[in-house]
């Protein structure tokens, strides 16, 4: 039987793990690790995510300070909070929730966010400082898949990782976080995406799969090889009326169809997703400690 990389078990762990040291750095500090969240506009998922990630603070004892303006807010107005939230040494991680209304360049505001307490890891000094090796925050989710492979001890010294996908949230990182000469990784990494005329040619040389293209149960057990490791990324909704809601969640890859002919798996829902948030709580704490800009 395959093993089923459990991301809500996972995450639940390091949720526990965060709240013991939250408790210790903030006796050292004498304050409390704060994050704060900006959500500008009504998109009912935006409003969804910030009130889970504000949750999750409190469950660890670190402070969220959410701030919500409404869609009109100007740009200018917005990198006047940020601003703000830069030069105040209490705060320690600063998130801006995208989307942003349209008449607001999210990468300006974005690049404003000090490194130091860009906690998703999304700044052009955080992204250089990843493909040098250096200490920085990671993308919350790549950080994620990073953790689960570590924890499940699955080896990526000279396997072939096969990331589908090459957004900046999940694609790019993941990989140049494989490709990192350390421990937990020195994989051999190929990046697959729409310019790949045969994208099964690549995913069956995969000894660990990372599928985030976005595409419902695009990879079938003929993609991939005997063994194989997947990491699914993909949220996809697909209509399902025989659900209360109408519809169902699934990954990039067919499940059902890979399930035997896997040696690990992450599932959808359950996998990757719940790891994402325990990642931006810990990239708040390593602020706080001042692990990554001493």
């Amino acid at each position: 039987m395959p093993i089923i990389i459990d991301g809500k078990a996972t995450a639940a762990k390091i949720v526990e793990e965060i709240k013991k040291d939250v408790i210790t750095i903030s006796e050292n500090i004498h304050r409390k690790t704060i994050l704060a969240l900006l959500l500008v506009g009504e998109d009912p998922a935006s409003q969804i995510y910030v009130r889970s990630k504000s949750k999750r603070c409190e469950e660890t004892g670190i402070e969220s300070i959410v701030l919500k303006k409404d869609a009109s807010t100007s740009e200018e107005e917005v990198l006047d909070i940020i601003q703000s939230w830069n030069s105040d040494d209490t705060i320690d991680g600063i998130l801006v929730q995208l989307p942003l209304p349209k008449h607001i360049n999210e990468s300006k505001v974005l690049y404003n966010i000090s490194p130091k307490k860009d906690v998703d890891g999304f700044h052009p000094e955080n992204v250089g400082r990843l493909v040098a090796g250096l200490p920085t925050f990671i993308p919350c989710t790549p950080m994620g898949i990073y953790e689960l492979l570590k924890r499940y001890e699955i080896n990526l010294n000279g396997k072939h990782c096969v990331v589908l996908g090459r957004s900046n949230i999940v694609g790019k990182p993941i990989a140049n976080l494989l490709y990192q000469k350390n421990p937990n990784a020195n994989a051999i990494v190929t990046i697959c995406h729409t310019g790949a005329k045969d994208l099964s040619y690549y995913t069956k040389q995969a000894d660990v799969l990372i599928a985030a293209m976005g595409v419902p149960e695009l990879i079938k057990a003929n993609d991939i090889k005997d063994g194989a490791v997947i990491i699914d990324v993909g949220i996809n909704r697909i209509p399902d009326p025989n659900t209360a809601k109408g519809y169902r969640v699934v990954g990039d890859v067919d499940y059902n169809d890979v399930i035997n002919k896997v040696s690990a798996i992450t599932p959808v829902p359950g996998g990757v997703g719940p790891m994402t948030i325990s990642m931006l709580l810990l990239n708040t704490l390593r602020s706080a400690k001042k692990e990554i800009y001493k």
